[in-house]
């Protein structure tokens, strides 16, 4: 079922749209509250400036406390041009001077002068916006609470009849009271309270919206940041998780770290975590992800909280990297900043802010553990959430880097910002053999295959690579030990090799002197056969010669014999 919202008029006033749901309610009056400082009249001026510049809506502020000339030298180094506005009919300034003395004189007093001074100045410029700073101004020198109740009212009424979108800025009043004259009950359409506290010598500045009638809003305290650029609110995360996700895959410039991730590396949007001890390379990952990002002609911003930006990209020369060219392409930006410089509030805007502009494909920031110098684990992990909720829906790929120590409070930042990330590399030492040496595990990641291998992690002045893990008889060796491991085996593979040829050799020979021997029995089994043939021959000629003597000799006798006879007859 759709509900019907108020018609609204956006601020242009970086989150604070987005907290509204769209803007202040249209053609109505709102109110803006909080203490001296707190950032009313910034806010106020701010939404005339971006109506005047973004959505040709010109704006009227009446000050009652500030005069223009102050104003306008005020505003200039947010990058407000008052003066250039004006000039153009965009924006119109008026100052009006309320004496006190004058009122407490006469005893009358009512707003028509202000009616028709504003009326003026509205028609002037056709203007579409109003801001009245600060109403408490007006009243100052009126006790009497029912003329005053009833001037207010008339106030109010006259500018929704008017049908501008109104700001009226009020001091925080004593107590539970959000203004001194109680305007907020007047105001029934949109209150907002600013407030300017510090905490640990440390300055944050929050925006709550008490009460938006006729539109859903957030009704959380948002930090908000007053830059150089003017007023940023920082929105927090959104409840619902219906981020867009990407398959993409993109290589982490280690190609072996690569292949313990199934062999393609980090999904693009997805956030990663390397944690380890002091001295382990976790910075060293991180400028190799910078690296290969700006090889693929992409942006990347760096955020330093430990280091200063020269100190990363000299040490990082030292492992054959060089950040200086991608600063110079203007492929890479290092923001470096000390945690306790701001609240982690206004680190997040900050990172927002610069996020924003840059438009990176890829951000680092190292190490986040520094952060808890500013606020607790609790804190931090909201920031942090904040952050990467934020950066998905932007599509960003984050590297965070973490120290752990062997105490709780690491532990619980290593579990705390573990579960939120997508990929957790832990970088642990592994002592062994009087020597400290790197192991790299893959502690998870969501959505592909990956090793469960404990990798040995080397940096060496061409780069960082990862090593196949030697199991010796003790377990995993590392180092000199793996080193000694594989000569040893090097070794018994040359010496079988070796072994394995002589024998092989051995074999040869005695086949070559089996093979002599065989063709010389051939050769006498042939000759042999050959005398026996002879013989056998001769044989068979003797016993044709004999059989034929004999034939020869048995046919004479028969012929003597038949000789014989004939001769008797």
């Amino acid at each position: 079922m759709h509900h019907p919202t108020l018609p609204k008029t956006p601020t242009g006033i970086a989150g604070l749209d987005q907290i509204t749901g769209g803007g202040l309610p249209k053609g109505r009056p709102s109110l803006i509250c909080g203490e001296a400082g707190s950032g009313k009249t910034l806010m106020s001026i701010e939404f005339l400036v971006r109506g005047a510049t973004a959505f040709n809506e010109p704006g009227v502020f009446m000050a009652f406390e500030e005069k223009a000339s102050e104003l306008t030298m005020n505003v200039a180094s947010l990058g407000f041009d008052l003066d250039k506005l004006q000039a153009e009919k965009k924006i119109r300034l008026d100052y009006v001077h309320i004496d006190r003395s004058e009122i407490e004189e006469t005893g009358e007093y009512n707003l028509e002068g202000l009616f028709i001074r504003l009326g003026y100045a509205i028609d002037s410029i056709k203007a579409k916006r109003v801001v009245l700073d600060t109403l408490e101004n007006l009243f100052s020198g009126l006790t009497n609470q029912t003329i005053l109740r009833a001037e207010l009212r008339r106030l109010f009424q006259w500018l929704k009849d008017r049908g501008v979108t109104a700001i009226i800025t009020g001091e925080k009043g004593d107590g539970n009271s959000l203004t001194r004259q109680g305007l907020e009950e007047y105001v029934s359409d949109c209150v907002i309270l600013l407030d300017h506290r510090v905490i640990n010598q440390i300055s944050t500045r929050r925006l709550r919206i008490i009460k938006y009638r006729g539109s859903v809003h957030g009704t959380n305290e948002y930090p908000f940041l007053i830059d150089e650029e003017g007023i940023s609110v920082l929105p927090i995360t959104s409840l619902k998780l219906e981020k867009e996700v990407s398959s993409e895959r993109i290589s982490s410039g280690i190609p072996a770290m690569d292949a313990m991730l199934g062999g393609q590396g980090f999904f693009r949007g997805s956030s990663v975590l390397v944690s380890g001890t002091a001295g382990t390379g976790k910075t060293s990952i991180a400028a190799y992800f910078a690296n290969e990002t700006c090889k693929r002609k992409e942006r990347c911003i760096y955020f330093a909280f430990e280091e200063s930006p020269k100190q990363i990209i000299r040490n990082m020369q030292s492992i054959n990297v060089n950040l200086q060219t991608h600063i110079n392409k203007g492929l890479l930006q290092f923001y470096a900043s000390r945690p306790t410089l701001h609240g982690l509030e206004m680190h997040l805007v900050s990172i927002y802010n610069v996020i924003k502009k840059f438009k990176p494909g890829v951000v680092i920031l190292d190490p986040i553990t520094n952060l808890i110098t500013v606020g607790s684990v609790s804190e931090v992990k909201a920031m942090l959430i904040r952050l990467i909720d934020f950066l998905q829906e932007e599509q960003v790929t984050v590297m965070f880097t973490a120290l752990s120590l062997n105490n709780i409070v690491n532990e619980q930042t290593d579990e705390g910002v573990s579960s939120l990330v997508d990929a957790w590399i832990l970088v642990r030492d592994i002592e062994n053999n009087g020597e400290r040496n790197r192991g790299m595990y893959i502690m998870k990641s969501r959505g592909m295959k990956h090793s469960n291998q404990v990798r040995e992690f080397i940096i060496t002045d061409k780069g960082l690579d990862l090593v196949e893990v030697y199991l010796g008889p003790d377990g995993v060796l590392t180092g000199s030990a793996r080193e000694a491991h594989k000569l040893q085996e090097e070794t018994g593979v040359v010496l079988r090799d070796f072994a394995v040829s002589s024998k092989d050799r051995e074999l040869i020979r005695k086949r070559k002197v089996l093979e002599a021997k065989i063709s010389n029995l051939q050769m006498e089994f042939e000759s042999a056969e050959e005398e026996l043939n002879k013989m056998y021959q001769q044989e068979e000629l003797v016993k044709q010669v004999t059989q034929k003597n004999r034939d020869e000799i048995t046919q004479r006798r028969r012929d003597q014999q038949f000789d014989e006879k004939g001769g008797k007859k």
